[in-house]
């Protein structure tokens, strides 16, 4: 049974009892069965908006999916292979907003990237490191 035709029911039975209003317990009854009234409409009308926001994400979820596809090139259902998840990963800042980004081996190897939060252009240039390694 759902909340609200729970506190139908249980004015009802109040009714059905003929508790009179002119007690004092009469009284308290009778506005603890309004109070409980209008809670089980609040919970309804949270559980409408829970439901709305539940459908948003999923819809803002599919749109990430897809979003991802188009700049990974990776669907979710493809299988991204054990290398995605070995390649070693770093970290860099953003010298324009400081916002660290996760990058592994394959982006790197890009030469850049723009910053996802404001759009800078990062070049990644690592020629001196490897002569110093040889």
């Amino acid at each position: 049974m759902e909340l609200k035709s729970r506190v139908a029911y249980l004015k009802g039975l109040m009714d059905g009892l003929n508790i009179s209003e002119e007690t004092n317990e009469g009284k308290v009854l009778r506005v603890m069965s309004e109070v409980l009234d209008e809670i089980a409409g609040a919970v309804e009308d949270l559980a409408v908006e829970v439901d709305e926001a539940v459908e948003l994400i999923d819809s803002i979820d599919q749109d990430l999916g897809e979003v991802e596809e188009d700049l990974y090139g990776l669907d979710e259902d493809e299988d991204r292979g054990d290398e995605d998840f070995d390649e070693e990963q770093y970290e860099c800042v953003c010298p324009t907003c400081g916002e660290t980004i996760c990058l592994n081996e394959s982006l790197i190897e890009l030469g850049s990237i723009d910053c996802p939060n404001c759009g800078e252009k990062l070049e990644f240039d690592f020629g001196d490191d490897e002569e110093e390694g040889e």
